[in-house]
């Protein structure tokens, strides 16, 4: 096996006839993930062939599969309608109305691939996979329950059992070994790896999690889930150029990705964050600037002696007043005040510019609560089922409970390195979903 995938041409197979099969499929897939080089090699064969003018039914379905493997799933399901109609044609029609998000097609089409004589427990696999993803576990379950013998110990039926339990609540332990069975079975199956790598990162198992990961992002075609969690992963130990990477290849096989091109986004923003020394120097010299003394300056007696009178020591002082504060004080008039404003302007500044947020805070006392709301503020913060990214910056914030955050405003979540409007808005959404909401809200 190892010397015919040393000899096996991507180029050739895709844009020769000849057969082309589950095997040369798996073969594909297994020469780019040995070596992603050639991935540009497959790409540019499949732009070849898709610019052929005359396309035979059998050449069509070499062209839908392929155009699946790299994405293009609206292209490849229009592709395959014009195929002969086979076994093949028909399973990867169902696998692309799945990646669209075309559920009832999947089924359809699936039932047909089987009728038509592809592997009936690769259909049954499929089907369920499909109805997990739809909302509809139960279903799924009854369908993996109804397959019987070599099939139950393949890396590809434990990780859907895996997911399916998991999905229904079902006890971690027993997910948790599913997976480890299915990582056992086959040690490169990247929904196996993907959700081994989940229950890992879930439980704090970093350098455990952060290898699965690394083991699923290496597979083609590129595991989604893993790559985004593997850059997550990468920018918490500060290394942004490597996050980047598992972004990019994303957006180079689905270049609308939301989620890949937000992160990619947020990567370089705290990259430059990060390296950005110009800020942190001029931040040094508004220091320097907010601490000079209003004595330094030329003042009429009437204004000098009014700051004195407020305990106004420096500009920094002043900044912290509003235009009302100094009004409100005995003999200052607006002649004191545009004085004053003059003074600011000359370097600067203005009044009221260092004046914090001011924020309407929310408290309450636990005695005060009901027994209902106090079990409820007590539940884990993991009750939300938030992404990687904002259960990361939770867990920093030292936030376990829902009552630990709906005491923090939005501010101070932003605060936290890493956790920008996107995972926010989530964690607003959830706490919404019961009735809670962020202090100040």
């Amino acid at each position: 096996m190892v010397q015919q995938m040393a000899g096996f041409d991507v180029r050739q197979v895709v844009l020769l006839s000849g057969t082309f099969g589950p095997h040369e499929v798996q073969q594909i897939v297994e020469t780019i993930s040995r070596d992603y080089v050639q991935y540009q090699l497959f790409r540019d064969a499949v732009n070849e062939l898709q610019g052929r003018e005359e396309q035979s039914p059998a050449s069509n379905v070499r062209l839908g599969v392929c155009l699946y493997l790299l994405g293009r799933y609206y292209r490849a399901i229009e592709v395959l309608k014009k195929g002969d109609g086979g076994a093949m044609a028909q399973f990867y029609l169902g696998k692309s109305y799945f990646a669209r998000g075309q559920y009832q097609e999947a089924i359809e089409v699936y039932k047909a691939a089987e009728v038509a004589g592809y592997d009936a427990n690769a259909c049954a696999l499929a089907r369920a996979e499909v109805l997990r993803n739809a909302g509809d576990c139960p279903a799924a379950l009854q369908v993996l329950d109804r397959l019987s013998g070599a099939v139950e110990q393949t890396a590809e039926y434990l990780a859907q059992r895996a997911a399916t339990v998991a999905q229904l609540g079902g006890n971690p332990m027993e997910v948790v070994a599913l997976y480890e069975r299915a990582v056992e079975a086959d040690g490169n199956h990247p929904g196996a790896l993907f959700g081994l790598a989940l229950e890992n990162d879930r439980h704090g198992n970093d350098e455990a999690a952060m290898d699965l990961y690394k083991r699923a992002a290496n597979r083609f075609p590129a595991h989604v889930g893993s790559l985004l969690n593997l850059g997550l992963m990468y920018e918490d130990c500060l290394q942004y150029d490597k996050a980047a990477q598992c972004y990019r290849r994303i957006l180079d096989v689905y270049p609308d990705h939301p989620r890949a091109a937000l992160y990619f986004k947020d990567t370089e923003a705290s990259h430059e964050q990060f390296v950005d020394e110009d800020a942190e120097k001029k931040r040094d010299r508004m220091s320097q600037v907010l601490s000079i003394p209003v004595a330094d300056f030329e003042l009429s007696v009437r204004s000098r002696n009014c700051l004195q009178k407020m305990g106004i020591m420096t500009l920094g002082d002043l900044c912290r007043c509003t235009e009302s504060d100094l009004l409100a004080s005995k003999n200052f008039g607006e002649t004191s005040l545009q004085e004053i404003k003059d003074m600011l302007a000359s370097k600067g500044l203005r009044l009221g510019q260092a004046l914090p947020d001011r924020v309407v805070v929310e408290t309450f006392e636990p005695a005060a609560l009901s027994a209902d709301e106090q079990a409820m503020l007590s539940k884990p913060v993991s009750d939300l089922n938030l992404s990687v990214r904002a259960r990361r910056c939770l867990a920093r914030l030292g936030l376990n409970t829902l009552g630990e955050l709906v005491r923090k405003t939005q501010d101070e979540l932003l605060e936290c390195k890493n956790f920008g409007v996107t995972s926010l808005n989530e964690v607003r959404d959830k706490l919404k979903q019961l009735g809670l909401k962020l202090r100040g809200e």
